[in-house]
């Protein structure tokens, strides 16, 4: 059981698209795996690899927390006085405007982030997108109407993309990617799935820094939570500086030197007589020659294949599944559904945003160091059909309020709304950015999570527009929507999901291709057999075919 579930958290490896890999290709990815298998040193006593993942936390990770913060101070600022007050006490049409303009920005921005993450690298995009989004939140707390206040949320999520598909490529290739390609391959996954975790970290800031402020009388009630919407990103430009850029992406680049030079120094602590760093080196370097060779950097390239078309499916399914499982409803809307069940109180409402803010955080961190241990199909699973559940009742529960009036009813709902933040944790936000990589090969891959992004934001635009004013017009019939919505992902979930854990880099590049792709993956699985057996005969010093294949 530990070895499957050391295998699982090294099955970001990079896939291959290619109709027929080589054998060598495929040795390559066996060393790799085998010599993860055979590390067993935590990476918190590798010097080179612990400051590492130290400047992790405050630059790519901290990506994340500016959507974060974005989400809980919207939310937050519905029940700031002096906010209301400023802005003519906003119709639930001009509330539903400006909190999707921060959407709207993200979709303008999606199909020009590849083109800058490929250019330019996982590092420059995130910089970027940080230099936009702090121009945004200074436009947004020097507002003077409603126009300049939804004009500033445009520009922070025109900024958030790429920051985000710089940041989380990273640990493997732009911020998502920046992510899942800077990790080593033993801790890849778990980082990736981090990435989502630290949406609370902001959170939670936001929603202290309102209850903090809410109580002044003057225009700085909302415009400090405003102004510290700049911190996450002034944190990842200062950091961001210290970390070097993706291997992968320099590789792409004929920049192999240096390529080598980081995976020396962070994968082998500096030792330029590494076996693991000579075999990943050669791994990327394979991988990449493999699917340029069928690949073409372009978007039509997504829907080439049968297995692409899939792919892309997915990712899309992914966006909207994200968004419309009931989170944005709860991070963007929580002041007015606790009017709904009867909690008027300004300082009542944002203790209660705190805590559910605080209790997601905790719950997050939690299930993203143990979810990768699990198959990723059976974690969708079980996310959605907890969620189904918890639906289920809040919708019956405010029925009954708003029917009886009764507190009884009201304590069940906000109960209901803490029962929902570990069941969503479970897989929408631990293994989201995590599972992605698993899907898509490195040549689509910057272009796979902009699909998602996109999606994921669209849904977002029609969900922060909409969700105010159908919960004043349809009360808690609204809610129906959303069960609906869910029962539909289990089913797609159920029939279309793949199962990546415990999966080889093969058998990954050949999913739902035709009948001759899905032969050439069983010869390549053979090839693969072969290799192990002889990695296993090199390490019992019976054979030495793994060194010769990487002199």
């Amino acid at each position: 059981m530990a070895a499957r579930d050391e295998k699982e958290s090294v099955a970001q490896h990079e896939h291959n698209d290619a109709p027929a890999p080589s054998v060598f290709g495929n040795e390559f990815d066996t060393v790799v795996s085998s010599l993860v298998l055979q590390d067993d040193t935590p990476w918190y006593r590798k010097r080179n690899l612990r400051r590492l993942y130290l400047l992790f936390v405050g630059s790519v990770l901290c990506v994340e927390t500016t959507s974060g913060y974005d989400a809980s101070v919207t939310n937050g600022l519905q029940s700031v006085p002096t906010w209301v007050s400023f802005f003519d006490n906003p119709t639930t049409t001009i509330l539903g405007l400006m909190g999707s303009m921060y959407a709207l920005g993200a979709i303008v921005s999606v199909p020009f982030v590849p083109y800058i993450a490929d250019a330019f690298g996982r590092r420059r995009s995130t910089q970027l997108g940080c230099l936009i989004i702090c121009c945004g939140a200074a436009i947004q707390t020097a507002s003077q109407n409603r126009g300049m206040f939804m004009a500033a949320r445009v520009i922070i999520g025109i900024g958030i993309t790429p920051a985000i598909v710089g940041g989380s490529n990273l640990i493997s290739d732009s911020m998502l990617i920046a992510i899942i390609e800077l990790a080593h391959p033993k801790e890849r996954a778990r980082l990736g799935s981090l990435f989502n975790a630290f949406f609370f970290t902001g959170s939670s800031l936001a929603a202290i820094v309102t209850i903090a402020t809410f109580r002044m009388k003057s225009d700085w009630g909302w415009r400090i939570p405003s102004v510290f919407q700049i911190l996450p990103s002034i944190i990842t430009l200062i950091f961001i500086n210290f970390i070097p850029e993706s291997p992968r992406w320099l590789i792409a680049k004929g920049r192999d030197s240096e390529a080598l030079a980081v995976i020396v120094e962070y994968h082998a602590e500096g030792n330029p007589e590494s076996e693991f760093a000579t075999a990943e080196f050669a791994q990327i370097k394979q991988t990449l020659a493999l699917e340029k060779e069928i690949a073409k950097q372009s978007w039509s390239s997504l829907l080439k294949t049968k297995g692409n078309r899939r792919r892309v499916m997915i990712a899309a399914f992914l966006g909207l599944a994200t968004q419309w499982s009931g989170n944005g409803l709860i991070s963007y809307y929580l002041t007015s559904i606790l009017t709904n069940v009867g909690i008027t109180d300004s300082l009542t409402k944002q203790v209660i945003n705190l805590s559910i803010t605080l209790w997601g955080a905790i719950t997050a961190f939690i299930i993203a160091f143990w979810s990768t241990r699990f198959p990723r199909r059976r974690a969708y699973l079980a996310c959605t059909i907890s969620i189904l559940i918890v639906f289920v009742i809040w919708t019956a529960a405010s029925a009954q309020y708003s029917a009886t009036k009764s507190k009884s009813w009201s304590a069940l709902v906000i109960a209901l709304i803490f029962i929902y933040q570990p069941c969503y944790n479970i897989a929408f936000n631990a293994l989201s950015y995590a599972y992605l990589p698993e899907l898509f090969p490195y040549q689509t891959r910057t272009r796979g999570a902009s699909v998602f992004q996109w999606f994921s934001r669209a849904a977002l635009f029609l969900n922060t527009f909409v969700n105010p004013i159908g919960m004043q017009k349809a009360g808690w019939k609204y809610l129906t929507s959303y069960c609906v919505f869910i029962a539909f992902e289990i089913v797609f979930i159920y029939f279309l999901f793949p199962e990546t854990a415990g999966k080889s880099i093969e058998e990954l590049a050949f999913l739902y291709e035709d009948d001759a792709h899905a032969e050439q993956a069983r010869r390549v699985t053979g090839y693969k057999a072969e290799a192990d057996h002889a990695v296993h005969e090199s390490m019992d010093g019976t054979a030495t075919r793994t060194g010769a294949t990487l002199a």
